[in-house]
């Protein structure tokens, strides 16, 4: 009877075994369709990747800075303008 038991024993082993191989192999094929059918989703949305972001965001940022700059230079040119001042017409002067 010991020999029975422990043939009863490895063919169980065997199966749990065999169960948890095909478990992994289950998980695997689970995880390969949900991260395609994720993959399609997310390009169905027409999402931005973050490089592509951070790259308008950082040329923003720069468009920002020279909208600034530009608008400083504008501001002093029409005081140095206005310091010289318009003729009696109202209008400036052409040369």
């Amino acid at each position: 009877m010991t020999q029975t038991t422990s043939r009863f024993f490895d063919e169980i082993a065997r199966l749990m075994n065999d169960a948890a191989g095909v478990a992994q192999g289950v998980r695997r094929e689970f995880d390969t369709l949900f991260r395609t059918q994720a993959e399609r989703w997310l390009h169905d949305l027409d999402l931005v990747k973050r490089e592509e972001f951070e790259a308008a965001k950082e040329m923003a940022r720069l468009a920002r800075e020279e909208n600034e700059s530009l608008k400083r230079r504008i501001d002093a040119l029409e005081a140095r303008f206005a310091k010289l001042g318009t003729p009696s017409g109202g209008s400036p002067a052409a040369d």
